[in-house]
C-alpha cells in the first residue's frame, strides 16, 4: 500500500496539470455537498435542547370534516386539563401561548418575544434553568405572581450576563408591578409553534425565547382557544396510539360542551414539526448538490480513464507478473489521493459557502443561526471524498485490472489511444453528466420563471417609495402619542403620506379572528364560524398604498373610540358574503350579537396582502383609533428614496416619546423580498449548482471529442487521402458531438420531468413539466455545448494525412 501511495504521488508530480484539474473538479462537488450538509446538520439533524425530544408531541387542532382550518385555533384550558386526567399515553401536558412585551429603557424601549406557560411546561420539555429556578405552584394561580424567567440571549444582550440578575426587578410595559427575575434559561431554547399567534406583527417562531411568565391555572381564566399544547409520551406509547386516545376524550367532551364540536386533536412529532419548513427547502438542495458531486465524479473518472489509456506501465507490470488485484489497488489508490486532496479543498470551499449561505438565507431557512462548521463537516467531507474516489476510480481501476498485456504492448507507442469500446464508455459517462446537468438547469429555470411570474403578479397596491417600521408607545398615553407622531412625521420634507397600520402587506400581520355577519346564518357550532383576517389602519393608509375605495368611504380621522364602530371590507369579502345585496350598511360582530356592532362603510379594491402567490382573500379593516392596537407599523410614502428620511422619521418619533420602541425599519420592497426569501434562496443555490454542473459537463464533452480525434488520427488521415474534404471531416466529428449532446438532452429531459416535481411547492404559475422551460433550457445548453465541440472539430479538420500515415 505504501508503495502504491509513493507511485501515485510521483505520477501526480509528473502530471501536475492533470492532478490540478481532477482535484478542482472533485473539490467543487465535495464542497457543494458538504456546504448543504452543514445546513442540514444545523437545521434538521441537531435535536432541540429538550430531554428525549423524540417523545415530545404537539397537539394540533384539526376539523372533524377533514376540511382545512381557515383560522389557526388552539385549545381552551377546559379541554386539555381534562386530558391530563384521562389520557394514559402521556406523562404530562404543558400549555403555552406566544406573547411579547417591551423592556422599557430611557433611550428607546426594546421588544421582547416571550411565552405564557403553565407550571408543568418546563417539566414536560425537560429543561432546567442555568440560574435560579422555574415557577412554583403558588406563582401560577388565578392571579399569577409578577415573576419572570429570562432567555439566555436577552440576559447576555441587555443585562451583560450579570450572574446576580436573579432577584432583581426589571421594568416592562403593560406591567403595573415590575416582575422579579427568578431564573435564566440555557442558550438555544426556541419557540414552539403557536398557530394562533402566527400573524402577530412581532411573531418569529425561529427566534430564541426572551422570557417566560406564568399563565393563570384556573380553567375559568383560560377559556380562550389560543392555548397550544405540548405533551410527553410515556415509554412505549406511539403518536398514533396517543392520538386515538385523545380523539375519544375530545369526542366525549364535545357531547357536554357544544363549543368543542367539530374539532379533533391531531398529534404531531415536535421534531418533525420544527423541521418541516427547513426540510422542504434543504432536502431538494441536498439532492441538487449530490447531482453536482456525481457530475464531478464523472469528470474525474473520464480524466483517469484518459490518463490510463496513455500509460502502458499497467500492461508492462501485468506482463511481469503483477496480479489484477495489485493493479486495481494501484489505480484505486491514485483516485483516492486525488479525492482526498479534492475533499480537503472542498471542505475549505464549504466553509466559505456556509458563511455565504447564512448571509443570503437568513430569512429563508428557519434556525439558520444554529448552523456551524467544525469536525462534523470535516468528517462528512472525508466520507464524501472516499465515496467520490470509489465512484471516480471504479471504471479506470476495472479497466487497468482487465488489460490484455500482449494486445496493449503490440499497439504501444506514443500515439496509442482509446479503442471504440473505451470511447463508448467515455461517451456513456458524458451522457449521464449531460442528463444530470439538464435536470439541474431545468430546476433552476423553473425557479427563475417563478420569480419572474411573482414579480409580474398584480399585487393591487404600490410598494415603491414606502418606508415601514414597528412603533410601540410604552408610556400609556396611546392616543396622544399616535396623533402627535403622525403630525410630526407628516411634516418632514419629502413625506407625502404617513399612517399607522396593523396589517402591512406581506408581513403576515393581522388579527386571526372569527366574525358573525349580518345576513349570514348563525353557526351551529364554533367550527362553522366565519374566520377572516382583521386589520386596523388610520385614515391615509389606503391612499398611501394606492388602494382605491370602490364604494362608500374609507377610514376617517373622526372614526374615534366614542364614535360608532366602522369597517371597510375588500371586494372579495363583499362578493362572498353579500352576493345579492349591498354590503354598505351591513353589520359585523366579533363576539355575540348582543355586543356592539361594527358597520361596513366602504368596499376596498382587492390586494394580495398575505402572499403574492395567493389570490386575494376576504379582509376587514377597522379604524385604528377604535381598535387601539398595541404594537403596529408606521408606514410612510415619500417623494424620493424612502431611506433618505429614515433618520428624520426616527428622530421625530423619539422627540414625541424617548421611550417609544422603534424597530424593524425596512422599505416595503425589502419586506416583499423577505416574503420571497425561501424561493429566492432555492433559486440562487440551484442556479449556482446548475452553472457548476454545466461547466463540468462541457469540459467532459470537450474531453470526449478531443480523445476521439486523437484516437482516430489514422482513420481521419485515410479519409483525407482518399478525397474527403475538411468540411466532411468537420461534419463527421461534429456529428459525433451532436449525437452525444442530443442523447444527453433527451435523457436529461426525462430526468428533469421526474426531479422537478420535487420543486412543486416552490413554483408559482408554472408547472414542473413546463414546455417553454424544457425547450428553452435544452436549446440554450445545446448551443453552448456545440461551442465545446468547435476546438476538437477544428483540430480534426487539420490532421495532415502524410504525417499521420508516415508515423503509423
Amino acid at each position: 500500500m505504501l508503495q502504491d501511495l509513493r507511485l501515485g504521488l510521483r505520477m501526480m508530480r509528473k502530471q501536475p496539470g492533470f492532478a490540478l484539474i481532477a482535484v478542482l473538479t472533485l473539490a467543487l462537488g465535495i464542497g457543494a455537498t458538504s456546504a448543504v450538509f452543514s445546513l442540514i446538520r444545523g437545521v434538521l439533524l441537531t435535536p432541540p435542547p429538550y430531554r428525549e425530544p423524540q417523545r415530545l408531541v404537539l397537539i394540533q387542532t384539526a376539523r372533524m370534516d377533514g376540511r382545512q382550518m381557515e383560522h389557526p385555533r388552539g385549545w381552551p384550558a377546559t379541554q386539555w386539563m381534562e386530558w391530563q386526567k384521562q389520557a394514559k399515553s402521556f406523562e404530562g401536558f404543558g400549555a403555552y401561548n406566544w406573547t411579547f412585551n417591551f423592556l422599557v429603557l430611557s433611550d428607546g424601549s426594546v421588544s421582547m418575544e416571550g411565552m405564557w406557560v403553565t407550571r408543568d411546561y418546563f417539566r414536560v420539555l425537560g429543561v432546567q434553568p442555568l440560574l435560579g429556578r422555574t415557577f412554583l405552584e403558588s406563582e401560577t394561580g388565578a392571579q399569577p405572581a409578577p415573576v419572570i424567567i429570562l432567555g439566555f440571549n436577552l440576559w447576555q444582550r441587555k443585562f451583560n450576563g450579570n450572574p446576580h440578575i436573579v432577584g432583581q426587578k426589571i421594568r416592562m410595559s403593560r406591567q403595573d408591578t415590575p416582575p422579579t427575575v427568578i431564573g435564566v434559561m440555557p442558550p438555544g431554547i426556541r419557540f414552539l409553534p403557536s398557530p394562533g399567534a402566527a400573524r402577530e406583527p412581532n411573531y418569529n417562531v425561529n427566534a430564541q425565547v426572551d422570557f417566560w411568565i406564568p399563565a393563570p391555572s384556573k380553567p375559568l381564566e383560560m377559556k380562550g382557544v389560543f392555548w397550544s399544547v405540548v405533551g410527553r409520551l410515556r415509554d412505549g406509547a406511539t403518536p398514533r396510539q396517543a392520538q386515538g386516545e385523545l380523539q375519544v376524550v375530545a369526542a366525549r367532551e364535545a357531547q357536554s360542551e357544544h363549543d368543542f364540536e367539530g374539532f379533533t386533536p391531531q398529534v404531531e412529532s415536535l421534531t418533525g414539526e420544527l423541521n418541516r419548513d427547513g426540510g422542504r427547502i434543504l432536502l431538494p438542495l441536498l439532492g441538487a448538490a449530490a447531482l453536482v458531486l456525481l457530475i464531478a465524479c464523472g469528470n474525474a473518472a473520464a480524466l483517469l480513464l484518459v490518463r490510463g489509456l496513455q500509460r502502458q506501465e499497467y500492461a508492462v507490470r501485468s506482463a511481469l507478473g503483477v496480479g489484477r488485484v495489485a493493479l486495481f489497488r494501484q489505480v484505486g489508490t491514485e483516485s483516492l489521493l486525488l479525492a482526498l486532496m479534492g475533499g480537503a479543498l472542498g471542505v475549505g470551499l464549504a466553509l466559505g459557502a456556509v458563511r455565504f449561505f447564512k448571509l443570503i438565507g437568513g430569512h429563508a431557512i428557519p434556525r439558520l443561526d444554529a448552523v456551524s462548521t467544525g469536525w462534523p463537516v470535516l468528517t462528512f467531507g472525508l466520507i464524501t471524498a472516499v465515496a467520490a474516489a470509489l465512484l471516480a476510480g471504479l471504471l479506470p481501476a476495472l479497466r487497468a485490472s482487465r488489460l490484455d498485456p500482449m494486445q496493449v504492448l503490440k499497439s504501444a507507442g506514443p500515439k496509442s489511444s482509446a479503442g471504440r469500446g473505451e470511447r463508448r464508455l467515455l461517451q456513456g459517462v458524458t451522457l449521464v453528466q449531460t442528463a444530470l446537468t439538464l435536470a439541474l438547469l431545468v430546476g433552476a429555470g423553473l425557479l427563475i420563471r417563478t420569480m419572474m411570474n411573482i414579480s409580474n403578479a398584480p399585487s393591487g397596491y404600490n410598494i415603491s417609495r414606502i418606508l415601514t417600521m414597528s412603533v410601540t408607545d410604552v408610556s400609556g398615553n396611546w392616543a396622544d402619542f399616535h396623533h402627535r407622531a403622525l403630525e410630526r412625521v407628516s411634516a418632514i420634507p419629502g413625506v407625502q403620506y404617513a399612517a399607522f397600520a396593523w396589517g402591512v402587506p406581506l408581513t403576515g400581520n393581522s388579527w386571526p379572528a372569527t366574525l358573525d355577519i349580518e345576513g349570514q346564518p348563525a353557526p351551529a357550532k364554533d367550527s362553522e364560524r366565519i374566520a377572516v383576517p382583521l386589520r386596523a389602519v388610520t385614515e391615509d393608509y389606503f391612499k398611501l398604498l394606492g388602494l382605491p375605495i370602490l364604494e362608500g368611504r374609507g377610514i376617517r380621522s373622526t372614526d374615534i373610540r366614542n364614535a360608532p364602530n366602522v369597517a371597510v371590507v375588500n371586494q372579495v369579502f363583499a362578493d362572498r358574503y353579500f352576493q345579492h345585496t349591498l354590503a354598505i350598511g351591513k353589520k359585523l360582530w366579533m363576539g355575540s350579537r348582543q355586543e356592539r356592532a361594527t358597520e361596513i362603510v366602504g368596499i376596498l379594491a382587492n390586494g394580495r396582502t398575505d402572499d403574492l402567490t395567493h389570490a386575494s382573500q376576504p379582509e376587514v379593516y377597522f379604524s385604528l383609533w377604535q381598535a387601539n392596537a398595541f404594537s403596529k407599523h408606521l408606514v410612510v410614502r415619500t417623494a424620493a428614496d424612502p431611506r433618505l428620511v429614515m433618520a428624520a422619521v426616527q428622530r421625530e418619533l423619539r422627540s414625541v416619546d424617548p421611550t417609544a420602541a422603534v424597530e424593524n425599519v425596512k422599505t416595503l420592497q425589502q419586506i416583499q423580498s423577505d416574503s420571497l426569501a425561501s424561493r429566492s434562496f432555492a433559486m440562487q443555490l440551484l442556479a449556482g449548482f446548475a452553472v457548476v454542473g454545466s461547466v463540468l459537463t462541457l469540459v467532459g464533452i470537450y474531453g470526449v471529442l478531443s480523445l476521439s480525434v486523437a484516437s482516430r488520427r489514422r482513420e481521419l488521415a485515410i479519409r483525407s487521402a482518399v478525397g474527403a474534404q475538411q468540411r466532411d471531416i468537420r461534419n463527421l466529428i461534429f456529428g459525433e458531438g451532436f449525437q452525444l449532446i442530443a442523447s444527453g438532452i433527451v435523457a436529461g429531459m426525462a430526468a428533469a420531468l421526474v426531479l422537478s416535481r420535487v420543486l412543486r411547492s416552490f413554483l408559482y404559475d408554472v408547472e414542473p413539466g413546463d414546455p417553454a422551460t424544457l425547450i428553452g433550457v435544452a436549446l440554450l445548453f445545446a448551443g453552448v455545448a456545440m461551442l465545446a465541440c468547435w476546438v476538437p472539430t477544428r483540430r480534426a479538420a487539420r490532421v495532415d494525412p502524410v504525417e499521420a500515415l508516415r508515423y503509423e
